[in-house]
C-alpha cells in the first residue's frame, strides 16, 4: 500500500482582494482533507500575510468576516515605493520559505506581494502556483501588469478563471500541461456571503447617514488615479456634479485620503457635500452588501469590475485598458477615459439609469466552487509530480 502524497502548501496573501480570492482555497482544503479522496494527497498549509495593506478595515476584518484563519506568519511590510516595497517583500517572504520548506508556494492575483512570492520561491527552487493567472491588460506603465506577467512566467501551476486568460498564456508559449481553468475563486466568497452582505445594508446606510433611495458607490485607488493633484481633483468635481444626481458613496482607500491629506488635489467637493460621502474603508460584507444595491458603480479596481458582473450591477471603469475583458463583453462594464471628465460623468448617469440589472446568465466556472477545483488541481499536480 503506497503511502499518502503530503503536498505543504504556503499561501501568500497581502492586500484586500488576495483575502476574498484565498479563503475558498484555504477552506476548500479544509473539506478535502476531512474527506476520502481517490487521489490520496493530504494537504498542510501555511497562511502568510505580508501586511501589504495595513489598514484595518483593509486587513483584520477581512479574516473575521471571510473567516479565515489567523496568518501563521505577520510581515508587516506596509507601504513604500513600488520597488522599496517589493525589494522588503523579497527580503521577508525568502526567510519564510526557507523557515517553513513548503511544497508549493501559491500566489493570487497580481498585488506586489503575488510578484515576489512567486520570485523568492522560484529563486529557491520552490515549486510556484498562481491563482488568477493569465489576465493581461496589454498596458506595462500599470505595475499589476508586470505582476502578473512575473508570476505566469515564475509559475509551476497556472490556475486560470476563463478562456481569455488561458489564450493569454498560450500565446505566450506556456505549455497547455500547466494550465488549469478553474474558474473565479473572488466569486465563490461572493456566493457564500451575499446574503449576509445584503443584510447588513440596512444597518450600513443608518451608520453612515445615507439618504433614502439610489446611490452610487465609488472606490478608486490606483496611483494615475488617486497620486495626481490634477486627476484626482478632476475625479472629485466630477463625482460632487454626480451627487446632484443622486448620492455618492466614496470609501477612501488609504492611498487616496492620504492624498487628499496632503492637498495633492487642486479641488474639493463642493455644494454636495451632503450627498457626496467621503468615509472610512468598509469591511468585505459592508463594501459587498451596497454593491449589490448600487444603482451603478464607480472604479478603477479589477476585482469590483468582475463582483459588479457577477452581482449585474452596472460598472464604469475609469480606466483606458482591463485585464478583465469579459467583463465588457458581458455588457456590465463600461470603460471611461480617466483624463474626459465629460465622458466619466455621462457614463456614470447612463449607468445610474440602468439601475441594478437582473443578473446575467453566470459565466463558466463562476459558481461558486472555484475553490474546490483549485484544490483537486494541486492535487493533480502533487500525483504526477510524485510520479504516480
Amino acid at each position: 500500500m503506497t503511502k499518502p502524497i503530503t503536498l505543504k502548501v504556503l499561501h501568500i496573501v497581502g492586500a484586500r482582494p488576495n483575502f476574498m480570492k484565498m479563503a475558498p482555497v484555504m477552506a476548500a482544503v479544509d473539506g478535502w482533507n476531512a474527506s476520502r479522496d481517490p487521489l490520496d494527497v493530504r494537504f498542510e498549509q501555511v497562511l502568510v500575510h505580508t501586511g501589504q495593506h495595513y489598514d484595518e478595515m483593509l486587513s483584520g476584518v477581512f479574516f473575521e468576516q471571510l473567516a479565515m484563519p489567523a496568518p501563521d506568519e505577520y510581515l508587516g511590510v506596509g507601504s513604500g515605493s513600488q520597488a522599496r516595497q517589493t525589494a522588503r517583500l523579497l527580503e521577508t517572504l525568502e526567510a519564510v520559505i526557507l523557515s517553513h520548506r513548503p511544497d508549493l508556494v501559491l500566489v493570487p492575483g497580481d498585488v506586489n506581494s503575488t510578484c515576489a512570492g512567486a520570485l523568492a520561491a522560484a529563486k529557491l527552487n520552490t515549486p510556484v502556483a498562481h491563482l488568477e493567472a493569465g489576465l493581461r491588460s496589454c498596458d506595462r506603465s500599470m505595475p499589476e501588469e508586470i505582476n502578473r506577467i512575473v508570476a505566469d512566467h515564475l509559475s509551476d501551476l497556472l490556475l486560470t478563471t476563463c478562456a481569455d486568460a488561458d489564450a493569454n498564456l498560450l500565446h505566450e508559449g506556456v505549455p497547455a500541461e500547466r494550465i488549469a481553468r478553474v474558474g473565479n475563486t473572488m466569486i465563490d466568497s461572493l456566493v457564500r456571503l451575499r446574503e449576509l452582505a445584503e443584510a447588513s445594508v440596512s444597518s450600513t446606510r443608518a451608520g453612515l447617514l445615507m439618504p433614502q433611495g439610489p446611490f452610487v458607490l465609488v472606490t478608486l485607488h490606483r496611483p494615475s488615479n488617486v497620486d495626481s493633484r490634477d486627476q484626482l481633483g478632476m475625479l472629485l468635481d466630477v463625482l460632487a456634479e454626480l451627487a446632484g444626481d443622486l448620492p455618492v458613496v466614496f470609501p477612501l482607500h488609504p492611498r487616496t485620503r492620504a492624498s487628499l491629506e496632503d492637498g495633492r488635489a487642486t479641488s474639493r467637493p463642493r455644494g454636495s457635500e451632503n450627498r457626496l460621502l467621503l468615509i472610512d474603508p468598509l469591511g468585505y460584507l459592508e463594501f459587498l452588501g451596497l454593491m449589490t444595491c448600487a444603482a451603478a458603480v464607480i472604479t478603477d479596481s479589477g476585482g469590483v469590475q468582475e463582483e459588479t458582473t457577477a452581482l449585474g450591477v452596472p460598472c464604469v471603469t475609469v480606466r483606458t485598458t482591463t485585464e478583465r475583458p469579459i467583463t465588457v463583453a458581458e455588457g456590465t462594464n463600461r470603460m471611461v477615459d480617466p483624463a474626459d471628465p465629460g465622458a466619466i460623468l455621462a457614463a456614470a448617469r447612463a449607468a445610474a439609469a440602468e439601475g441594478v440589472w437582473v443578473p446575467p446568465p453566470r459565466l463558466e466556472l463562476w459558481d461558486g466552487r472555484a475553490g474546490e477545483r483549485v484544490v483537486q488541481a494541486l492535487a493533480r499536480w502533487a500525483v504526477e509530480r510524485a510520479g504516480r
